[in-house]
């Protein structure tokens, strides 16, 4: 089965924790079938911040630098919070529902946050970006919303 992410949020936070992009997908409870209120989300983004820089700092001295996947951030009781850190210390944070076996799912939103990466990277090389302001940009949104279809 090819299922592995369901992407419920997708953030890019710059190195002070000003958020870059913030994008919610599909939100509603698997349990309830209830809408879950975006404000959740943001509380669980902002609690995860804690928990990357923790992660991040005890990456730091154990991994060498070609990898930037920090993995699992915390779980939830309904997503999990991964993670990624850029060399310009800018962190990627997906919260997602998984369904299938650990392995899968690491290797899957791995894919989704280097391709995440890319996006980024051509999102900034763009001449009429200004650094650290909000990446407001139709054609980033577009290729971020086809990668996160395409991890589903």
């Amino acid at each position: 089965m090819l299922l592995m992410v369901m992407v419920m949020v997708m953030v890019l936070v710059m190195g002070q924790n000003n958020p870059l992009f913030v994008q919610t997908y599909r939100s509603d409870n698997v349990v309830t079938g209830m809408q879950e209120d975006p404000i959740k989300f943001h509380y669980i983004l902002h609690c995860s911040l804690d928990a990357f820089e923790e992660k991040a700092s005890a990456n730091s001295k154990t991994r060498d630098n070609k990898d930037s996947y920090l993995g699992l951030l915390y779980p939830t009781e309904d997503y999990k919070v991964y993670g990624y850190l850029t060399s310009t210390q800018v962190k990627l944070i997906l919260v997602a529902q998984t369904f299938n076996a650990q392995s899968s799912k690491e290797g899957s939103v791995k894919k989704v946050f280097e391709s995440l990466h890319s996006a980024y990277i051509d999102a900034v090389s763009n001449p009429f970006y200004t650094p650290g302001k909000k990446i407001q940009s139709k054609s980033f949104e577009k290729r971020v919303d086809q990668i996160v279809s395409a991890s589903a």
